[in-house]
């Protein structure tokens, strides 16, 4: 898998919403993993919190973001995994480099993110996209080199960076 998950590692997920993708990676790193949920909105934190409970998975902690910025510690993170965010972040480039302190030796930042679509559709119209050739001069501004870029997703790019 383009990920490369594997037990014990430790993952982001920037803009958990319901805790879809969390869940998943939980599975992945296994009991001796860490996933952070990350999300604006404390009621989809206090969903996955609660779902996190009835299944019984305990290598799930939530944390609330603000103002585009969040508390983790350094040196403490595999992979950041950002879906339909990017378009969100006022600053991505400075934002993005926030998140090298953030990132173990080897770690890496996936971004999942909507291409622009034709002339009338929603995501141009309303600004829900980031061009993958500007994401990626971004991450390059921001300190990155892009490892991997799929071409898997009909309506969205999918790269993967590391420092």
């Amino acid at each position: 898998m383009a990920l490369a998950l594997g037990q014990g590692k430790n993952i982001a997920d920037i803009g958990s919403g319901g805790g879809y993708f969390a869940f998943r990676f939980a599975d992945a790193v296994g009991p001796s993993g860490k996933v952070y949920a990350i999300d604006t909105d404390p009621e989809f934190l206090e969903y996955i919190e609660k779902e996190a409970v009835e299944k019984g998975c305990h290598n799930i902690t939530t944390v609330r973001s603000q103002d585009d910025s969040f508390e983790l510690p350094e040196d403490c993170i595999d992979l950041f995994f950002m879906r339909n965010v990017s378009h969100h972040l006022k600053n991505r480039s400075e934002y993005f480099g926030k998140l090298k302190a953030r990132l173990r030796q080897g770690g890496r930042v996936a971004i999942i993110e909507y291409k622009p679509g034709g002339r009338f559709s929603f995501r141009r119209m309303h600004g829900h996209y980031v061009a993958k050739e500007e994401l990626i001069g971004e991450m390059k501004g921001a300190g990155y080199r892009l490892l991997q870029d799929l071409d898997l997703l009909p309506e969205q790019s999918f790269t993967i960076f590391g420092r």
